[in-house]
């Protein structure tokens, strides 16, 4: 299928262009603030709309008028199309909750159903809730990313503890690209109760573990994992490489390299001819790290869908982590004389039915290579 993404370059609409890309053949036309004014002539030639454009965060006026009018746009694109259209709309549990938000997002699903009735297409209004995940703003997009970045800068906040009920942003994802084959109209995604109070402790236990050492904190479930990616996403780039204290006697050195405090994952080791490039994939949920023991290496980084590479030389000589960010296009290649030896670990064990390991090239077609 060709599907038009809007608001592609936010936060909703990056984690669901790299879910497409991940998990799909679909062939994706991203619609963002400065490319607005080429929907009509993508939406003339697509098979569905994935809506996710909106506006979260103004005054009460262009919270109601923005989002109705960013549907407009796509209900007149719909309509000049004229056949039927299957839109995906990315709402909110928030809808009609007589705030001015929840006034906006309704009238936008309104708009839309209108649009595609009259073309003999369909809406699927997919209700989110609380959002977070890898790479959001603070003070933007989540509480969670807010905690983040207090976190880090070793802050406080203040904190009015609920109880609240979260989805993380991949899960959002999954959501609508599910219902592009869906035959309901209205779809709610599961989303976690825990509490503002608990995501706190979360993030100040990674941060106490995390950070002094590199030491892996426990992760008990599918929520604390996604907690743990969204945190160490804000840490990089500065926080890398991880030095390690090597130990070392008449015998030799000992390195510790993994200290899991939590379920042990998968360790291996590899040797690399000099020359050779090892990865060039991404994950989407999966925690890995890279230690180089012996040799020289370049380990390249990606974020997915820009153009900037990071690079880290490692060497054996002075071991060090980089812990790959979720989403971030990596490899590693020996760029010294002899074997490179690496260790590999990951926090889960290798599921061949379901890999989370997405071919991707670090440098970009065109860019010259290392």
């Amino acid at each position: 299928m060709k599907i038009v993404v809007t608001g592609a370059s936010g936060f909703l609409g990056w984690h669901l262009r790299c879910r497409l890309h991940a998990t799909t053949d679909h062939s994706v036309v991203a619609i963002s603030r400065d490319t607005w004014g080429e929907l009509a002539a993508a939406v003339a030639e697509c098979d569905a709309v994935i809506h996710v454009a909106g506006i979260n965060r103004a005054d009460d006026d262009a919270l109601s008028s923005g989002n109705a009018s960013l549907a407009h746009g796509v209900a007149d694109a719909v309509v000049a199309a004229d056949r039927p259209i299957r839109v995906v709309y990315a709402n909110s549990v928030q809808s009609g909750n007589d705030t001015a938000y929840g006034d906006g997002k309704q009238r936008a699903a309104d708009i839309l159903r209108a649009a595609t009735s009259s073309t003999g297409g369909s809406l699927v209004d997919v209700r989110l809730p609380n959002l977070f995940g890898e790479h959001g703003r603070p003070a933007y997009n989540s509480f969670v990313a807010t905690f983040v970045a207090a976190a880090i800068a070793g802050d406080n906040p203040a904190i009015d503890d609920r109880d609240i009920s979260l989805l993380h942003v991949q899960g959002a994802a999954r959501a609508l690209i599910e219902a592009l084959d869906s035959a309901e109209s209205v779809v709610s995604p599961t989303a976690t109760a825990t509490s503002v109070g608990a995501v706190w402790s979360h993030l100040q236990r990674f941060q106490a573990t995390y950070v002094p050492s590199g030491d892996l904190p426990e992760l008990a479930d599918d929520l604390e994992l996604d907690l743990f990616n969204t945190y160490r996403a804000a840490l990089f780039p500065t926080h890398y490489p991880i030095a390690f204290t090597p130990r070392a006697d008449q015998r030799g050195r000992l390195v510790e390299t993994v200290r899991n405090h939590g379920s042990g994952g998968q360790t291996f080791v590899s040797t690399t001819v000099p020359g050779v490039t090892r990865g060039e994939h991404y994950h989407l949920r999966k925690i890995e790290r890279f230690v180089v023991l012996e040799g020289e290496a370049v380990i390249e980084l990606r974020r997915m869908f820009t153009d900037e590479v990071l690079t880290f030389p490692v060497t054996g000589e002075a071991p060090a982590a980089i812990d790959m960010p979720t989403m971030w296009s990596h490899n590693i290649t020996n760029t010294g004389d002899s074997i490179l030896t690496t260790l590999f670990w990951t926090d889960s064990l290798f599921d061949p039915d379901h890999p989370d390991t997405i071919p991707e090239p670090v440098r970009p077609v065109g860019q010259e290579q290392r």
